[in-house]
């Protein structure tokens, strides 16, 4: 390793460490001088001192690395808890803060550069979002940790012992990767189930449906025609927040698909963007003539409880078999049956089951049309379940704007 190369590292193992005393300075920025056990200058050094160790190891051994460490270690210990001795305040995140920083330091010049940068940024952002971490942790409820931690040994225990091949004469359903895609489903799902647990409808309907058009868009439909059935003066609005969930559903329909099968994206992105820019447009329209300005509280049953990743899982299956056995029986012609029928159930398995088979079993034209025509017959089906629960004005609507946008992502389709 070059001096250039050395003094470039260094200057790494310096700016990870002055990222992080930024943070930590900031938050002890009302502390006198001489009164709080590491600051900005402190932090900044430890990334520099690990930077030279780091730069000394080749030359002197690798135990010097380790000696230095537990050296630092001690020292920053000792004076953290002298600090805490006076302010009373128990915590070790700076001690470990520190310990990483030195590391880190280190790994500057001995090991991946990048990866000690990412490492810096994201301990950085951990420190910074402590409010918000511990605010969010103080929300959750047992069933939820429970639902979680379940569901985290399923994937790490029974994942790695699940046969990764075909198990039935089709050579369809392989267990790990349909476990695999119901816990991918689940996790993005459950950004949405978050976000309407801690912001609820306080923050109005555009929020809310969003989130609800996250973790599922027809029970998003359900709760607001029950709600428009209720309060037929919020039939605009409802029906708007219906649309933007239905955005919301399109979007992660395109990132499902184009994520199994990136050279999808050629034939999904335009027919997707225009069925969802006309559903958005509808919206818009519908919240600009809204007076109606009280959001309505969505309640979401947890997606990342267990029985609903086996019944997301066993869903997955059973679609990827219908529509291996239609293609086998009827070829092209199966597999947009199979994607009409299983679209009307949930869009997010007919859009696994036909993007994992497309270039292979399934030519990508045809899956193009199949994953489309999913996301038609879904979007129909919520249509007609918005006017039968929510009544007339919601089912004339939501029916209006979906059909545009059929015809929208129809035309942009056959361009």
């Amino acid at each position: 390793m070059g001096s250039n190369e050395v003094l470039t590292r260094l200057t790494v193992a310096l700016a990870i460490g002055m990222l992080v005393g930024l943070e930590r300075g900031w938050k002890s920025r009302d502390d006198k001088d001489h009164q709080r056990a590491a600051g900005f200058r402190t932090f900044a050094l430890s990334g520099l001192l690990g930077g030279v160790t780091g730069a000394l190891a080749p030359q002197v051994g690798g135990q010097v690395v380790g000696l230095v460490f537990l050296g630092y270690t001690a020292v920053f210990a000792a004076f953290h808890w002298m600090e805490a001795k006076v302010e009373q305040n128990v915590s070790a995140t700076s001690v470990v803060a520190g310990m990483l920083t030195f590391l880190l330091g280190v790994m500057s010049v001995m090991g991946e550069l990048h990866v000690a940068i990412a490492c810096a940024v994201v301990m950085t952002v951990l420190l910074a979002l402590r409010e918000q971490l511990h605010s969010w942790v103080a929300s959750l409820k047992w069933p939820e940790i429970r639902a979680i931690l379940v569901l985290l040994a399923m994937s790490f225990l029974l994942l790695p012992v699940l046969p990764n091949s075909t198990i039935d004469p089709w050579n369809s359903i392989n267990p790990y990767e349909i476990w695999l895609l119901a816990i991918l489903i689940a996790v993005l799902s459950f950004g949405g189930y978050v976000a309407v647990r801690i912001f609820g409808g306080r923050l109005g309907v555009i929020l809310t449906s969003f989130a609800g058009g996250l973790a599922s868009s027809t029970a998003t439909t359900l709760a607001f025609a029950r709600l428009a059935r209720d309060h037929p003066a919020s039939s605009r609005l409802l029906s708007a927040g219906i649309l933007i969930a239905g955005v919301v559903m399109v979007g992660r329909v395109g990132f499902i698909a184009t994520t199994l099968n990136r050279d999808l994206f050629a034939s999904l992105a335009l027919p997707l963007a225009s069925a969802a820019g006309a559903l958005g447009a509808g919206s818009m329209i519908l919240l600009l003539g809204s007076t109606e300005r009280a959001a309505p509280e969505l309640r979401i049953g947890n997606p990342l409880a267990l029985g609903t990743a086996l019944k997301l899982a066993a869903l997955i299956a059973a679609i990827m078999l219908t529509v291996e056995v239609l293609r086998a029986a009827l070829g092209n012609k199966g597999v947009l049956i199979a994607a009409s029928l299983s679209g009307l159930v949930d869009v997010d398995a007919a859009t696994i089951s036909i993007a994992r088979l497309s270039g292979k079993d399934i030519d990508l034209k045809t899956a193009a049309h199949g994953i489309l025509i999913a996301v038609a017959c879904n979007t129909i089906s919520k249509a007609v379940l918005a006017g039968w629960i929510g009544g007339g004005r919601v089912g004339i609507f939501v029916g209006a704007s979906s059909a545009i946008a059929l015809a929208v992502g129809f035309v942009a389709s056959a361009l």
